[in-house]
């Protein structure tokens, strides 16, 4: 199955590097950790103490993220209230912020949650995700803040904030060996004055699939044999590379360029069915799989094995002028390409049924230019953003005709699956994992042929065009009282097209229905395109009151928008294909908060409240294998968050967060099956808490940080099914050991889901618009040692 991690690489680095040493988190600190209000944040383009920013903002420095053993945005999210990532795999993320989901793979959505990195707007989804490794910090802005991003994200904004070079040399070596074959190796070198530095940083991450995958097992004795033997699902092969050049020639001039590389080479995601058991017998969600793609998966799907190849390049250049006292301009300016294909059986059996790929491609380009002006009564700024984006999704399929046709619960074929029943071919895949599908083939061309191979392709694009104006100014009539209010102009151009080659089945054909499997129009390879214009105006305002030194209180008003949708598809009208397109008018949010954060005694903490409207909420349908969007009309969303930290003496702290989040959308019967629902993907509570425990023992210093996080009951998809959900869970981790040399040097142990909880991390997917679910299991327990060491 999967080739072991070589630990000839983390042999090298012990035995010739005495400062070198391995660690499970990849994540470097880069400051001492700050759990109070003293962390700086730059959520509103300007550096702040965390309680002086008048909106939610949760921030986690890269201090605490090694501290809490955090490997991946999934993870990292369990620890910030308000904020959930599901990483299906890392072509495929979803982000979640408060009830709101952001997930689509098509070309010709917008994003809800945008995702930055260094500022740059990196939010389409299969270019999205970003492995965490010397990282200066996260922060997480709840709510809409137009003025404050460039694209305007619906409902906040995920920050992700490289370490950046210093004057001196410093460097580290970290990584990691557990189960699962479980090997990391990452690190970072700093060189430089205070005039020029660099930084380079690396990470590699391996570890075998967790879910068995018996196809093409040369062991296991099944229908499948003579066929490429497949690696073991849900593992992970990832590396990435940043190179950060910083530039200051004067006190009033500093220039900053960070390129980077993040890559894939991941094995297959265990989508598995209930209803499809695998060779022997269904065992459930936890048990072996057996997935094994098409026969032709090299020439239809792009790989003979399922699996991920994902590449991303990024570079962006951020100038920062102070042009006179008070008076400073920032442009920052981002490039991103991404390229990815993913190979994946969305049936979860071993039938030969509905095997695809999603070859994903695009580029993106940014810029922004800002004037901050900061006088003792006053704060202003203005500037303007442009943001173009060209991408395409498209989606190879694969089939056997026969076992297609006597697979699918389509009601169109119901008159052939009652053919074939009579015939003695019943159902798709018998309890013990025979595909009897497999003989459809043979009884409707009456033996003529055993299997007809059926391959077809839609592919949607993308390109998408946004400019905006906007300025923000705060007004400080007092030392203690803070009022903001600004707008963001936005202009969009939208284009989307659509092909597709969808051929006539041959079966069909011979029974005189011409038709293609999927039921969709078949472009034969022509682009339709198809252009909308559209602009808004989005508001913020803000106050924030200073009741002590310590201690403030906010309000904020926000306006939110995702973009229409220029839903662009085809459809047979009288025997002619044509361009068929909808659209999709904008999603709006009003969001309403008010909150508390700041320090008493030992404690830091903040509280807030918010309440948020939707109009025109947009939900996602899939039917045979095509996602698409459309208005389920109003949505509310009441919530509360919190978090705190209490420090117990010099060696103890205790940290702790809490959400409620009850979005729903109206009850209206026009809007059918979708009234009533909860939102997907997002529990109605959730909390994470731990203990930091740093106790100096000699010339050592002893260090744990045991933590558990729990969510109640989601919702994988809308309309809400109970069948495709998750319950409330809870999972332990832990992280402890000794660091030595005044911190150069530590060696220990972790362990993540550490009661080996089983849980589910979606259901549905693209099986379930074909009417057999899948389901995808989160990770199992897993552990290790880690060492490490820097100079």
């Amino acid at each position: 199955m999967r080739r072991p991690f070589s630990l000839v690489l983390v042999g090298t680095l012990l035995g010739c590097c005495s400062t070198a040493a391995l660690a499970q988190s990849a994540v470097q600190p880069t400051e001492p950790d700050a759990s109070g209000p003293d962390i700086v944040v730059t959520a509103q383009k300007r550096e702040q103490k965390i309680q002086d920013v008048p909106i939610t903002v949760t921030a986690v420095t890269g201090a605490k993220m090694q501290e809490l053993g955090v490997n991946s945005l999934a993870e990292v999210a369990l620890y910030i209230p308000g904020l959930r990532i599901q990483e299906q795999s890392a072509n495929n993320p979803g982000f979640v912020i408060r009830g709101i989901t952001s997930d689509s793979g098509s070309s010709q959505q917008g994003a809800r949650v945008s995702l930055y990195y260094n500022g740059i707007d990196i939010s389409r989804t299969r270019g999205a995700y970003q492995d965490l490794y010397d990282l200066e910090r996260i922060e997480v802005v709840k709510g809409p803040q137009a003025t404050l991003f460039g694209t305007a994200s619906a409902v906040g904004a995920v920050n992700l904030i490289s370490a950046q070079p210093r004057a001196g040399t410093s460097g580290e070596l970290v990584g990691s060996y557990g189960n699962y074959n479980r090997g990391q190796v990452s690190g970072f070198i700093n060189v430089g004055n205070d005039t020029l530095a660099g930084r380079l940083a690396f990470a590699y991450k391996y570890h075998d699939g967790f879910v068995r995958n018996i196809a093409g097992d040369p062991n296991v004795p099944n229908q499948n044999q003579g066929k490429i033997d497949q690696d073991d699902l849900n593992g992970q092969d990832q590396r990435g590379i940043r190179g950060s050049l910083r530039w200051a020639p004067t006190d009033a001039l500093t220039a900053s360029l960070v390129l980077t590389y993040d890559g894939q080479r991941n094995p297959g995601t265990a989508f598995r069915s209930r209803a499809l058991a695998p060779t022997g017998g269904n065992g459930g969600d936890y048990s072996y799989a057996e997935l094994s793609g098409s026969p032709f998966s090299a020439a239809v799907l792009g790989d003979a094995k399922l699996g991920l190849k994902r590449d991303v390049y990024d570079a962006n250049l951020t100038v920062t002028a102070q042009l006179a006292p008070g008076v400073s301009f920032t442009t920052v300016n981002g490039y991103r390409k991404f390229n990815s294909n993913e190979v994946f059986d969305a049936d979860g059996g071993p039938a030969w049924y509905l095997e695809f790929a999603e070859d994903a491609r695009g580029d993106q380009w940014s810029h922004e230019g800002r004037f901050n002006f900061t006088g003792p009564k006053y704060r202003a700024s203005f500037g303007w953003n442009a943001f173009f984006e060209n991408n395409l999704q498209r989606v190879p399929f694969s089939t056997e005709e026969g076992t297609y046709l006597g697979c699918s619960v389509t009601p169109t074929f119901a008159p052939i699956r009652a053919a074939l029943a009579a015939a003695g071919v019943s159902g798709c895949v018998a309890a013990n994992g025979t595909v009897t599908a497999a003989k459809a083939t043979a009884v409707l061309t009456g033996g003529a042929a055993t299997q007809i191979p059926y391959q077809s392709v839609f592919t949607n694009y993308g390109t998408n065009d946004t400019y905006s104006v906007f300025a923000d100014g705060t007004f400080i009539p007092t030392p203690r009282l803070e009022i903001t209010a600004g707008a963001r102009l936005l202009i969009e151009q939208r284009k989307s097209g659509y092909s597709s080659v969808q051929p006539n089945s041959t079966i069909l054909a011979a029974l005189g229905i011409r038709s293609s499997l999927l039921g969709t129009a078949n472009t034969n390879g022509q682009i339709f395109t198809a252009q909308k214009s559209f602009t808004a105006i989005l508001p913020r305002a803000n106050v924030l009151y200073r009741v002590t030194d310590s201690v403030n209180v906010y309000a904020t008003v926000s306006k939110g928008r995702r973009s229409p949708v220029v839903q662009l598809a085809a459809a047979n009208v009288g025997g002619v294909v044509v361009p068929n397109l909808q659209v999709v008018p904008d999603e709006v949010v009003w969001n309403y908060e008010a909150g508390i954060k700041g320090k008493v005694g030992p404690f830091t903490g903040s509280l807030g409240v918010f309440y948020q409207t939707y109009n025109g909420f947009q939900v996602s349908v899939t039917n045979n294998g095509v996602t698409t969007t459309q208005s389920a009309g109003k949505a509310r969303n009441p919530g509360v968050e919190f978090e705190g930290n209490l420090k117990l003496g010099r060696f103890v702290n205790v940290f702790g967060n809490f959400a409620y989040v009850d979005g729903k959308i109206e009850k209206n019967a026009a809007t059918g099956a979708f009234s009533g629902a909860q939102f997907r993907l997002q529990p109605k509570y959730s909390a994470s808490g731990g203990v930091t425990l740093r106790a100096p023992v000699g010339s050592m210093t002893l260090y744990a940080t045991p933590s558990a996080t729990y969510q109640s009951k989601v919702f994988f998809e809308l309309p809400n099914n109970p069948a495709i959900s998750q319950g409330g869970y809870t999972l332990v981790n832990v992280r402890a050991g000794v660091e030595l040399a005044g911190g150069k040097y530590r060696i220990g142990g972790f362990a993540r889901n550490a009661l080996d909880k089983k849980y589910l991390i979606d259901a549905g997917n693209t099986g379930g618009g074909f009417g057999i679910p899948s389901y995808i299991r989160g990770e199992p327990r897993v552990y290790g040692i880690e060492i490490g060491g820097k100079f």
